[in-house]
């Protein structure tokens, strides 16, 4: 089969479409013919050489992908048949025409989703709905920040906080993005931040209220500006590092708002974990999709022997939604 490696660290040049075995199947194991794969920003980091694979993970790229079940291994326990239509979340092998994923990772196609843009929804449903429902308990009528309106984790994040109840507010860097967050995906709220300070934009856009949650994927440039912007009580939600890992905190600030911080990746979670994520995303996030409420976004799509134009795209950050990849 086909799949894409990492041949050193670097841009979009490294990658390599290879010809390699096919998976096996182990214990608990379904083997999936790939139809699409979705592009997230961990695979950015890993092609830079910032982000390996967890222990025993695939060296192979991708961490989420649609397709067909092929087969399985000893001891598969879910109702699943040869032929099924099914999305996994992977914690790497997704950029490839095969991957084995543990049964617990996998599930059916919510209905109306067509089969390739199914494969923009596993890594960013489980990321978002495990950060914001089930890690930081955001309520109906909290205001939630979301970092980073127009990208994969964006686009899925406002939605969903907005179907939940909750007032969204979010950041983006041009005006056409800002247009975009809230005319086309619904935010209240949304700050250009080259232009303006978002913690202050936030409370006089908000009632003097600050933010209940941040979602934030930038890290220690924000880290700052995020505890700023939070309201008492509030909870900020570490989840990508794209601005530095490491920076100074006013200790005295977070005690004095009595916030928290808390930083979550999905990744290398033990299987069981990702097992209960995922069934609580068929449980709360899949009724949504069914029902239009939120709705998946592919920005474009490329096939498989050109990821090096796929993930230039990526970095080039115009997209808005999710990229992928078809087998």
């Amino acid at each position: 089969m086909k799949a894409v490696y990492v041949s050193k660290a670097g841009g979009p040049e490294v990658l390599e479409v290879r010809e390699v075995p096919a998976p096996v199947p182990g214990p608990g194991e379904v083997l999936i013919d790939v139809v699409a794969a979705g592009l997230n920003r961990a695979d950015v980091q890993q092609r830079r050489g910032f982000y390996p694979p967890p222990p025993g993970a695939s060296e192979i790229l991708g961490l989420e992908v649609s397709g067909r079940i092929a087969g399985f291994g000893p001891d598969v326990s879910k109702p699943f048949s040869v032929g099924d239509r099914v999305v996994a979340l992977l914690a790497g092998g997704g950029y490839a025409q095969q991957v084995a994923v543990p049964a617990e990772q996998v599930l059916r196609i919510p209905d109306g989703v067509d089969l390739v843009t199914a494969a923009s929804l596993p890594e960013v449903a489980a990321t978002v709905y495990s950060n914001l429902i089930m890690t930081a308990q955001l309520q109906p009528g909290e205001t939630v920040l979301i970092h980073g309106a127009t990208g994969g984790i964006g686009t899925m994040a406002i939605q969903l906080a907005k179907a939940f109840g909750a007032t969204v507010a979010t950041t983006a860097g041009t005006a056409e993005k800002v247009g975009t967050a809230k005319a086309f995906l619904g935010a209240d709220i949304a700050i250009n931040y080259t232009e303006e300070d978002f913690p202050e934009a936030l409370r006089a856009q908000n009632s003097g209220h600050g933010a209940d949650v941040i979602l934030d994927v930038v890290g220690a440039k924000y880290l700052q500006q995020n505890v700023d912007a939070l309201a008492d009580y509030g909870r900020l939600i570490v989840i990508g590092l794209q601005g530095g890992t490491k920076a100074e905190l006013d200790l005295g600030k977070l005690l004095s708002k009595r916030a928290a911080i808390i930083g979550t990746a999905l990744r290398p979670r033990p299987v069981a974990e990702k097992g209960v994520i995922m069934n609580a995303v068929r449980e709360a996030v899949w009724p949504l999709l069914s029902d239009g409420r939120i709705r998946p976004l592919v920005a474009k799509t490329f096939p498989l022997d050109q990821v090096r134009a796929a993930h230039e795209y990526f970095d080039s950050g115009d997209h808005v939604g999710k990229v992928l990849l078809v087998m």
